[in-house]
């Protein structure tokens, strides 16, 4: 399973870090990737749910825009 994420507020390498050390806690998540340029963030794993992709990312102080 792959959700794509659009996060805003990141914009160096310290918030590419901080997004993939909140979301790769979660259990379900196997693997994070982040392009800053698109604000996009691409996650794999099994059983992703939306709201706990969405609180991770808000805790670590980013705005979660859209989950496709």
């Amino acid at each position: 399973m792959v959700k794509i994420l659009t996060v805003e507020g990141m914009s160096c390498g310290h918030c590419e870090a901080a997004v993939k050390k909140a979301l790769g806690e979660l259990e379900e998540v196997r693997d994070v990737q982040v392009d800053l340029g698109s604000k996009k963030v691409e996650v794999h794993g099994e059983g992703l749910v939306d709201e706990k992709l969405k609180t991770a990312i808000e805790d670590a102080g980013y705005d979660l825009v859209k989950i496709d």
